[in-house]
């Protein structure tokens, strides 16, 4: 099953209303991103994470509070230090609406391409992926989707200068 959630700064940015085909970044997924994709994900212990996981895993969630923080701290882009410089465009030292909408598109193709790597384990793995866009940077992280566990505040409105997207991934059952 797939879910996605934006807030409306995101839904507006992206031009959700007009289909998911605007979702797309033009070129396809930006080689750096793709670098990543390629590296996989892995678990180890109790946490998963870009692979190889680091031994670190193996005292999660260390100083964190839970395991979902582990795995957002270490899952981590800047999105903006893996797209074509062509694509990052400033007003003063402002990325501009144009570039964030980007930078959320490059963050919705890599989590595609992760949702594609989470489902090939059995059983395969609730995926969480959380992507946002401000006038400073672009980011991405991901997670296991656990219960009792959130990285994020539920209501991605309350996120007043980020454009915020959320995908979920879990194995559907069958019927």
């Amino acid at each position: 099953m797939l879910t996605v959630t934006m807030n409306d700064r995101a839904a507006t940015l992206l031009r959700a209303s007009a289909g998911f085909d605007r979702l797309d970044p033009p070129g396809g997924l930006a080689e750096g991103l793709r670098a990543w994709a390629d590296r996989g994900i892995a678990r180890r212990g109790e946490v998963i994470g870009w692979a190889p996981v680091p031994a670190t895993a193996d005292h999660a969630p260390g100083d964190f509070v839970d395991l979902t923080g582990w795995e957002c701290a270490h899952t981590y882009l800047h999105l903006e230090d893996f797209v074509p410089d062509d694509i990052i465009a400033r007003d003063g030292s402002s990325l501009t609406v144009a570039t964030q909408r980007e930078l959320l598109r490059h963050g919705i193709a890599l989590t595609r391409e992760l949702a594609a790597l989470a489902a090939t384990p059995t059983p395969p793995i609730a995926l969480r992926c959380i992507i946002s866009a401000n006038e400073t940077n672009g980011t991405f992280r991901f997670h296991e989707i656990r219960p009792g566990e959130s990285w994020h505040t539920p209501d991605l409105d309350n996120y007043d200068s980020d454009a915020v997207v959320v995908i979920d991934f879990t194995a559907s059952q069958p019927k």
